[in-house]
């Protein structure tokens, strides 16, 4: 079928084998000129699908040789509806993967669920015995309790009062003033229980109890903070609580595993257009800003620059990692310089819909939120027609 995006409500519903996978190509190609990368050996990552995590993989594989393991929950196509984006960019990893002649294995499933854990304990016993490095970018608006069965839903609202800002159409560009209402107790609670760090908890309790956690192995989650200019919504709000909760959950897992040599580590990484950060009222707004400045300074990252620095300049540099006074890696740094924030500052005064497009990158926006569904490639004809089911079933080494 021929495929175009279909988007509703700043969501694209749909995604693009051919783009998917020159995505991921296009990343294999960074990794390999900046080789070799500095990693571990033996390498989980729960949330390898997309994003932060995927580039992870990605780092791993193709920069340091690793054999890895994806755990993540993508859906393949069904009749006339398209894959996953997570879906195609996984199959795309495997087939890479494959020709490279690197070890590989993904698992798809509900990553909060006891089956998966113990699943992919298995698997770690089986391919490699241990695992020296666990990378947790699980992000899901749902989570079911593995243990009572409840369906918990996170939210992203502000907590005390309602919240007001100009909010940027990543599709269209088109400018408006958007309103978010003040969160409830009960949607901070539930938010906390999805995106809090108490399933990162399980998974190393899981890998431990399996006797799959090798000794000194690394643990590392991935967080954001942002600018003061997006506090009332995000780290002021829902969302900042389960982050918190996130850091707490590294605290006692760096202590529990430093009796074993091994440490645990938040990772704060850069702002970038995802699924998710596009319906955040501000947050493209404040994108669009920040990608102009970054690019015009020379210091603008995806996702697999952001993990390629981490891997080769904060968590296997031969020391011990820098940290801010609260103990997190800051991978943000270039992201939060002065000299960047107080542009960002200055810019955001001045933002209407008829200035916007000379202050903010908006095409660069627009161009990344189709590229994360594999649409707006150069070199992709997307007037052609695609097998939407293509897969590979080569799970192992090539």
């Amino acid at each position: 079928m021929i495929i175009k995006p279909m988007i509703r409500n700043n969501i694209c519903m749909n995604a693009h084998p051919g783009g998917c996978e020159l995505n991921v190509k296009q990343q294999i190609d960074y990794v390999r000129r900046n080789s070799p990368v500095p990693a571990p050996q033996r390498v989980l990552v729960i949330g390898a699908s997309a994003g932060y995590g995927l580039s992870s993989r990605i780092a791993a594989a193709f920069g340091a040789g690793a054999r890895t393991i994806g755990v993540s929950f993508e859906t393949p196509a069904k009749g006339s509806r398209t894959a996953s984006a997570g879906w195609y960019l996984d199959q795309a990893f495997r087939k890479e993967a494959s020709a490279a002649g690197l070890e590989h294995k993904s698992i798809i499933g509900d990553a909060f669920s006891h089956q998966i854990k113990e699943e992919t304990v298995q698997e770690i016993r089986s391919m490699m015995g241990q695992v020296d490095l666990v990378v947790y970018s699980l992000a899901s608006g749902i989570r079911i309790d593995p243990d009572t069965g409840e369906m918990y839903r996170s939210t992203l609202k502000p907590i005390g009062r309602d919240y007001r800002a100009l909010s940027l159409d990543s599709r269209t560009g088109e400018v408006a003033e958007a309103t978010v209402p003040a969160a409830t107790e009960e949607e901070i609670a539930q938010t906390v229980k999805v995106m809090g760090g108490e399933d990162w908890e399980l998974w190393i309790r899981a890998l431990q109890e399996g006797g799959v956690l090798a000794p000194g192995a690394v643990t590392v989650a991935y967080s954001y903070i942002g600018p003061k200019l997006t506090f009332p919504l995000y780290r002021d709000g829902t969302i900042g609580r389960a982050k918190d909760h996130l850091e707490e959950t590294a605290r006692r897992l760096d202590t529990a595993l430093r009796d074993s040599g091994g440490r645990a580590w938040v990772s704060v990484n850069k702002a970038l257009v995802t699924r998710a950060s596009s319906v955040i009222p501000a947050v493209p707004l404040y994108l669009a800003l920040l990608y102009r400045i970054m690019k015009e300074k020379g210091i603008h990252e995806g996702t697999i620059e952001q993990c390629v620095r981490l891997f080769s300049e904060k968590l296997f540099a031969g020391e011990e990692p820098p940290v801010d006074s609260l103990g997190r890696i800051r991978i943000d740094d270039w992201e939060m310089r002065q000299d960047v924030q107080d542009e960002v500052e200055r810019d955001w005064e001045k933002i209407t819909a008829e200035t916007l497009p000379r202050l903010g990158d908006v095409e660069g926006i627009k161009e990344d939120f189709l590229r994360i569904h594999g649409f707006g490639f150069p070199g992709i004809d997307y007037s052609a027609d695609v097998d939407i089911q293509a897969r590979t079933d080569d799970n192992g080494a090539g």
